[in-house]
């Protein structure tokens, strides 16, 4: 990364509650990070552990009811998305920052042209007329790899396979070249192959526009190649947070460890098996008092159940929220 990068989004203690005739579910619970212009990162966790509910928070997506943001700043560009008008957010989605999200057969309209689909957020955030509009979106197209461009324009959503919409996603979310993009695990439904393709093409869209991008995932697998820094998410807590070489190299986390252990690795000893991580992911319908990944780990501790560790700077700039040194056992 360049030494000349700024931060222009910082999120401070955001907090994200459901309340559903269940009961309240907790489940964003004070993250704070930051991103630095043209950097990735990755945001990692199992199912459910706030991940997607953080970036949804951030640009004001939550459907409030059952869901608010009881508490916290997100700023950009010197402005605190939480409390600007509507009409303010909706000039910076799409424009400044856009999102990708899992599914693209759902998100797309299925009733709706490609073309109509894509040019919508050209003519809401730029004064393009209809022509320019439409030489830009087959310019889109083609940049993320649709052949024939300027025929599937006129063709629908149903039309396209997996990979194919989930290229047109990309280009809708490029449209009016944002600084910032989100990426809510695009590859998620994909096969392997079709996986591979569209993280190449993240990457190479990457360079060749310079913004910044969050990538979310559960697979920590996806983000090695491509992630400048990793947050590791647990319960709607960030645990751990590292330059993505360091995390690899040396988790701090209990709950970062037991992810690697169960990642399959070409340089891993053929005898040496895949560890699963043991017990269920928390209830988010209680408060947690303790570390929430206390139940499941191997390195408890009495205080790690009376006390939630607060994530704080382990090693250089390595963040963890843990009581335990995990290199010796004891506390630190």
């Amino acid at each position: 990364m360049s030494q000349e990068q700024h931060v222009f989004l910082e999120v401070k203690d955001l907090r994200t509650r459901f309340h559903t005739p269940e009961g309240t579910i907790y489940a964003v619970n004070g993250v704070s990070f930051s991103l630095n212009e043209g950097e990735t990162l990755a945001v990692v966790g199992e199912s459910g552990c706030g991940k997607s509910v953080t970036m949804m928070s951030i640009l004001r997506l939550i459907a409030m009811p059952p869901g608010k943001i009881v508490s916290g700043e997100v700023t950009y560009r010197d402005r605190n998305l939480l409390e600007l008008s509507e009409d303010a957010m909706e000039h910076i989605r799409g424009k400044e920052i856009a999102m990708i999200f899992q599914d693209p057969m759902t998100s797309l309209n299925p009733v709706l042209t490609i073309g109509r689909q894509l040019t919508e957020t050209l003519r809401t955030h730029t004064p393009m007329t209809p022509e320019q509009c439409r030489e830009r979106a087959i310019t889109l197209l083609d940049w993320v790899g649709i052949p024939d461009a300027t025929k599937r324009l006129y063709d629908y959503p149903h039309q396209f396979s997996g990979g194919m919409r989930q290229r047109v996603m990309i280009a809708m979310a490029l449209a009016c070249t944002p600084s910032l993009l989100i990426a809510d695990e695009p590859t998620t439904a994909l096969d392997v192959t079709i996986q591979a393709q569209i993280i190449e093409l993240a990457k190479r869209l990457k360079q060749d526009v310079g913004m910044a991008m969050i990538w979310i995932t559960h697979d920590l697998g996806v983000v090695a190649g491509m992630a400048d820094r990793v947050i590791v998410m647990y319960a709607g807590f960030i645990v751990e947070e590292a330059d993505v070489d360091d995390l690899y190299d040396n988790p701090l986390h209990p709950y970062t460890i037991a992810l690697l252990q169960a990642l399959p690795r070409a340089d891993r000893r053929r005898e040496k098996s895949l560890k699963s991580i043991q017990g269920a992911p928390p209830n988010l319908l209680a408060e947690p008092v303790g570390c929430p990944f206390a139940p499941r780990c191997e390195f408890v501790q009495d205080r790690c159940v009376r006390e939630n560790p607060p994530l704080q700077i382990v090693e250089g700039k390595h963040k963890a929220a843990c009581w335990v040194d995990v290199k010796t056992g004891g506390l630190r």
